[in-house]
Order: C-alpha cells, then structure tokens, then sequence
C-alpha cells in the first residue's frame, strides 16, 4: 500500500448519513472536522500535519452549501494533491423518495430549497454534485441503510486502513428493484435457470443448500464463475495500480433471492480464495 499522506473527503447527498460516516472514523480513531468550507480543506491538512496526526486517519465532512462548491472542492483537491497528499471522496446518496421521507421525518427543509418544495431542493443539489459523484472514488447508497448498516460499511471500508490490497464488497440484487447505485462492476445470472419456478426450491434463497447446489449445477455456472474470477484478477489488478482501494461488484438476477445469492457468494469465496478482502450482502433477500 501507498505510504503517502491520505485524506478522506466524505460528502454527498443532504440527508444521506454524512455525520452518520463522519461518527464511525471518529469511533475508528481518525481526526474528523464535519461541514467544512471546500477552501479550507488544504489548511485543515496543512494543520493535522503540525500536529502529528495519522496520515492516514485524517477526513473532513463538506456539503453544498456553498454556490460555488464544486469550483471549490475540485480546486481543493488539486492543491491538497499538488502538495503530495492522496487524497480520496466517499460520496454518500439515497433516493429522492428516501430523501424525502427522512426530512419530513425530522421536520426539516432541505438547506436547497429555499422557498420552493423539498423536491426541489434535492433536484438542485443532485446536478450540482453530479460531477463530484462521477470523479468520487468511493459511491455508497444508503437507500436501504439504516444507521446501524451505514456504520458497519464505513468499519468494512476504513477500518483496516493498515492492511494492504483492495477491499471488495459483493453484493447480490435483484433487476427489478433496480440497479445497485454504487456498483462499480455488475453481471446478470438470469441466463440460469430460475429457481422461482421450481416449486419446493421457491420459498427457500440463495443461501441455502439447496438452492445453491440447484444453481452451481447448471450447464454455464461453473464457466461463468471461471470466466468472471479471471475478469476480476485483471480489474483488480488494475484498480490497485490506480490506487482505487475500494470496489463494489454487483451480482443480479430477477429478484435476488435465489440465483444472484448463491452465485455472489461464490464469487466471494473465489476472491477470498486470491488473497483479497471481501464481504458480501444480499439486497434484496426477504424483499418478497
């Protein structure tokens, strides 16, 4: 792993568990600063410094309150860099219909909106981030994210920031509930057989012997895992030489209960089985 100062910038979407990712790095030890100015960034950094702490355990909180936010983080990140600082952005979103129901939950106005609707102030701020989540090194959707869940994806992603390599997250979804939104790889297993339609195999999931060892013997499962763990040693190899530390692949089926399951938790073993760091979670299990 690089031995170069790190920084972690996390933002994202209003609404959408910054402070929820800035308490967990605290609880792993890092120096967090929440909502501050993009044109503050290099001054923090320049300060962690004087003062002796982590290199790599160094992270800010920024938002889009300022007009000129986008301007001024990508400015930021240029000097922070040029000054021979890595640094890295988690960007954090959810749903509109998420959004909004958590603000109405806490009964209060999106800082966007001004004296238009709640809608409005998260249509406003999405194309304004639109850039920064396109260049973002690491994308978590917290749609499906409780407080609890978010906290133990940002342990998952930051809390062995000591231990080499890149760390995967596998994660099985079904097609028709809609793309996994911070997938950074997606295959579909619908070319397989359905266990749907098998009548004593349809209330069980992916996860269960069964069902697993109906999907691995298949004609083509076994090709495909063989074909898709040598795809992922070249993306992973790649990744690390690009310095991207984090990755999410996403594994489908109709309605990820039952091939998506068992197939990305094969995927996993097979990766766990290369050396690599991977945890695995099933979206869309018990959605039915």
């Amino acid at each position: 792993m690089s031995t170069e100062p790190a920084f972690v910038i996390v933002t994202g979407m209003s609404g959408a568990g910054r402070s929820t990712a800035a308490k967990a790095l605290e609880d792993l030890g890092w120096f967090v600063i929440d909502n501050l100015p993009p044109g503050l960034l290099f001054a923090m950094a320049e300060e962690a410094g004087k003062v002796k702490l982590a290199a790599d355990k160094v992270a800010a909180v920024v938002d889009v309150r300022s007009l000129a936010f986008t301007t001024d983080l990508n400015a930021a990140i240029e000097e922070l860099e040029g000054r021979g600082v890595r640094v890295r952005v988690v960007f954090l979103e959810a749903s509109d219909e998420e959004l909004v129901r958590r603000f109405e939950n806490v009964r209060r106005p999106h800082p966007l909106q001004a004296e238009g609707r709640l809608v409005d102030g998260i249509t406003r701020e999405r194309g304004i981030l639109r850039e920064v989540r396109a260049n973002a090194d690491l994308v978590i959707d917290t749609s499906s994210h409780n407080v609890h869940d978010l906290r133990n994806k940002i342990v998952a992603y930051f809390g062995g920031e000591d231990r080499p390599g890149l760390r995967l997250n596998v994660v099985s979804f079904g097609f028709k509930y809609g793309l996994p939104v911070d997938a950074d790889l997606v295959v579909d297993c619908r070319f397989l057989p359905n266990p749907h339609w098998v009548p004593e195999l349809r209330p069980m999931n992916g996860l269960e012997a069964p069902v697993r060892d109906y999907v691995l013997g298949q004609p083509g499962a076994k090709e495909f895992l063989d074909a898709y763990e040598e795809v992922l040693r070249v993306v992973a190899t790649g990744y690390a030489r690009e310095g991207k530390s984090y990755a999410t692949l996403a594994v489908g089926c109709t309605g990820g209960k039952h091939r998506s399951v068992a197939m990305a938790e094969q995927v996993a073993a097979r990766l766990r089985d290369r050396g690599m760091e991977v945890q695995v979670s099933h979206r869309d299990v018990g959605r039915e």
